[in-house]
């Protein structure tokens, strides 16, 4: 009995393992006309390039490449969401040639290699701007445009502060300004609705992290393991009806065929093991990025979800009120929370066709 338990095991193991490796290509899928063929004038590929020293991971994809460059930032810092781009299809290559480059110590970009003392936000920072300069060169561009997103703002904030020259436009998706009294603003809320709701287990579960107390336990809050799960089933978290972290973040990891399946496995060994031990953390917690940039010299575009306290919207819409900039516009995505993008696709894509691309504010919020 115990054998045919430990081969039905086995067995179970060699399976699971061949439909991973068959799942786990590594390659991201290309553009094709009606006739199943490449379109001409398009790439969709894998690229790792040598960025601040670090072998850095990156996917490049356009319909056609003689189009505006978008260099796209993911959230984290270094936790990479271009298997939400994967499963949700945005459409953005039908406006950009678009680099998803994975950040120094995440995804395609994890290596034991990395210095921990590397993992900051001036590194970053520097990494976007020479990421941003291979782009340049690799498109035959002057000016790319940048689009961030969480904890990839605050990187894009700083390169297009420090380089306006480099860059058309600036948009920025849940841009984060002061993240510790966001993630008070998210306790007290999170707190009220368990109250409303007479849902003590949660009421209790919230309350060992309290960070209402004193700044210094907001950093015991933001890196809890109730704060993720407890933010998507409130709809507050990533995207409004992402409700299971497992469902819809794990199981799109593994699911995501441009990775290999070295690459996923580094993904999830860089959120768990290596990122925890940088000071990327308390960095973002440390930091009042607002006060830090009061200026752009470029136009800038904020988008920002009616139900987001991952980064609290209303923190991001008063920080643009301040920031100077030649063009500027907010935008309210009314049955968003994280990640409007792929909430709520189609007024993204109007929002880029009309307002970024010639330079208006057409669609923007009404003040």
């Amino acid at each position: 009995m115990v054998l045919l338990f430990a081969a039905i095991l086995f067995g179970g193991l060699v399976f699971l393992l061949g439909f991973l490796l068959w799942i786990s290509p590594g390659k991201p899928s290309p553009f094709l006309d009606s006739a199943g063929n490449p379109l001409p004038e398009s790439v969709s590929e894998k690229v790792f390039v040598q960025v601040g020293g670090v072998r850095q991971g990156m996917f490049i994809r356009s319909k056609n490449i003689h189009r505006p460059v978008l260099l796209y930032l993911h959230g984290g810092p270094s936790f990479p969401n271009y298997f939400l781009i994967d499963k949700h299809q945005p459409g953005l290559e039908d406006y950009f040639s678009v680099c998803y480059w994975e950040q120094r110590g995440g995804g395609l970009s994890y290596s034991p290699e990395v210095d921990l003392q590397s993992m900051s936000y001036e590194q970053l920072v520097a990494d976007a701007v020479e990421v941003t300069h291979y782009l340049r060169k690799r498109f035959g561009k002057e000016k790319i445009y940048l689009l961030a997103h969480s904890g990839g703002t605050p990187i894009a904030l700083q390169a297009a502060a420090q380089n306006p020259q480099l860059y058309e436009a600036y948009m920025a998706m849940a841009q984060i300004t002061d993240q510790a009294e966001s993630e008070k603003i998210a306790y007290e809320y999170m707190m009220q609705i368990y109250q409303q709701k007479n849902d003590h287990k949660s009421f209790k579960q919230m309350k060992q992290y309290p960070i209402l107390e004193k700044n210094s336990l907001v950093y015991d809050f933001y890196t809890s393991p109730i704060r993720d799960r407890m933010m998507h089933e409130l709809g507050i978290g990533t995207m409004r009806e992402m409700k299971s972290i497992f469902k819809d973040v794990f199981i799109p990891v593994w699911t995501c065929m441009a990775y290999t399946l070295a690459e996923k496995i580094n993904i999830w060994r860089s959120k768990f093991f290596f990122l925890p031990k940088t000071n990327l953390p308390r960095e973002v917690l440390s930091r009042n990025f607002a006060a830090e940039v009061p200026k752009l010299d470029i136009p800038i575009y904020f988008f920002s979800g009616r139900y987001d306290y991952t980064v609290n919207r209303e923190l991001s819409k008063a920080y643009f009120r301040k920031l100077e900039a030649p063009l500027k516009g907010f935008y309210t995505f009314e049955n968003s929370a994280h990640s409007p993008l792929f909430e709520e696709n189609k007024k993204m894509r109007l929002i880029i066709e009309r307002d970024v691309l010639n330079g208006r504010l057409d669609l923007a919020d009404k003040e």
